[in-house]
C-alpha cells in the first residue's frame, strides 16, 4: 500500500509537472506578439478557422444532397440557394475568426451592414432581377420551348436564367427580357394546353342565305383533317352591318397547328365560298340617283 501511495504521488507530481510546463508554453505564446495581436490568439483563430471550413463544407453537401432530391427545383434555383448559403456561412465564420483573434467585432459588424446596404441601393436592378427569376424559376409560368407573349414580345422561350429571360422570335431574333420586366407583365402561354380555338370571322353579302353561307364554311372546314370534331365547329351568324353580315367560326386544333389551320381555313372558305356562289363583302354606300 505504501509502495502504490508513493506511485500515484509519483503520477500526480508528474502531472502537475506537465501542467504547468503546458501553462508556461501558453504563457510564453501570449507573450509572444505580432503587431497587437498574440501568437497564441493567431493560433487559435487559425484553429477556428480550420473548424469552420470543416463546418460549412459539411453543411453545403447536406444542403445540395437535400435539393437534389427536389424534383420541383431548377438545377439554377440548386445552386444559386446553395452559393447563398455558403456566402452568409464564410461571413459568420469571418466574424467568428476575427473575434478568435481578440479585435473588437461589433465595428466590423457595422461596417458589414453598412456596406451591404450600400451594396443593395446599388445594386437594386440586379436584386430585382433576381429575386423576380426565382420567382420564375418556381412559379414555372412557362418552360424551355413554350410560345408565349410577354412584356410585348413574343416567342419561343429559350432559358429562364436569374437576370434575363431570352427567347427567340418567329423571325429568329434572339430577344433578353429582364425578369422583373416578366414578372411584372401578364404572361399568355400558348403551349401550356394541348388544344387551341382558332376564331375567324367573315363577312358576306345580304343576298346569301343564311343555310348557303353556313353550308359553304361546313364544306370549308371539312377539307382540313387536323379540324378536331370534339370539340365540335361552330358557325353562326354574329351581326348584321350597313352592308355585310358577319358570320363567325370557331373550330379547334391541336396546339402546334394553329397557324397551319389559320391559314388554311381562310384559304378554304374562299375556295368555298366561290363554289357555292356565296359573294364577299365589305363595308360600302350605295348611292341612287333619283331623276325627277
Amino acid at each position: 500500500m505504501h509502495i502504490l501511495f508513493e506511485g500515484t504521488e509519483v503520477g500526480a507530481v508528474a502531472a502537475e509537472a506537465a501542467g504547468g510546463a503546458r501553462d508556461s508554453i501558453f504563457d510564453t505564446l501570449s507573450q509572444l506578439k505580432i503587431g497587437e495581436i498574440s501568437v497564441s490568439s493567431i493560433l487559435s483563430a487559425i484553429l477556428t478557422l480550420i473548424i469552420c471550413f470543416i463546418f460549412i463544407k459539411i453543411v453545403t453537401a447536406a444542403v445540395n444532397k437535400a435539393l437534389g432530391k427536389s424534383k420541383k427545383l431548377d438545377a439554377t434555383l440548386r445552386g444559386f440557394v446553395t452559393s447563398a448559403i455558403k456566402a452568409v456561412l464564410w461571413v459568420l465564420a469571418l466574424i467568428i475568426v476575427t473575434n478568435a483573434l481578440g479585435i473588437n467585432t461589433s465595428a466590423l459588424v457595422a461596417l458589414l451592414s453598412v456596406a451591404g446596404l450600400a451594396l443593395s441601393l446599388s445594386v437594386q436592378n440586379i436584386l430585382s432581377n433576381l429575386f423576380s427569376g426565382l420567382t420564375l424559376l418556381i412559379t414555372k409560368p412557362f418552360t424551355a420551348g413554350d410560345f408565349v407573349e410577354v412584356a410585348g414580345k413574343s416567342g419561343l422561350i429559350k432559358t429562364v436564367g436569374l437576370f434575363y429571360t431570352q427567347m427567340d422570335t418567329l423571325d429568329n431574333v434572339a430577344v433578353s427580357i429582364p425578369n422583373s420586366d416578366v414578372t411584372a407583365s401578364s404572361v399568355n402561354n400558348y403551349s401550356r394546353e394541348e388544344l387551341r380555338r382558332v376564331d375567324r370571322t367573315f363577312t358576306t353579302s345580304y343576298e346569301n342565305t343564311t343555310d348557303q353561307v353556313k353550308a359553304a364554311i361546313a364544306d370549308a372546314i371539312a377539307k382540313d383533317s387536323r379540324i378536331l370534331q370534339d370539340p365540335a365547329p361552330f358557325v353562326r351568324l354574329l351581326d348584321y352591318k350597313g352592308s355585310t353580315v358577319e358570320y363567325v367560326v370557331r373550330v379547334w386544333c391541336k396546339g402546334p397547328d394553329y397557324w397551319s389551320v389559320y391559314f388554311d381555313l381562310n384559304e378554304n372558305v374562299r375556295e368555298s365560298f366561290a363554289a357555292h356562289g356565296v359573294k364577299f363583302s365589305y363595308e360600302h354606300v350605295n348611292v341612287h340617283i333619283v331623276e325627277k
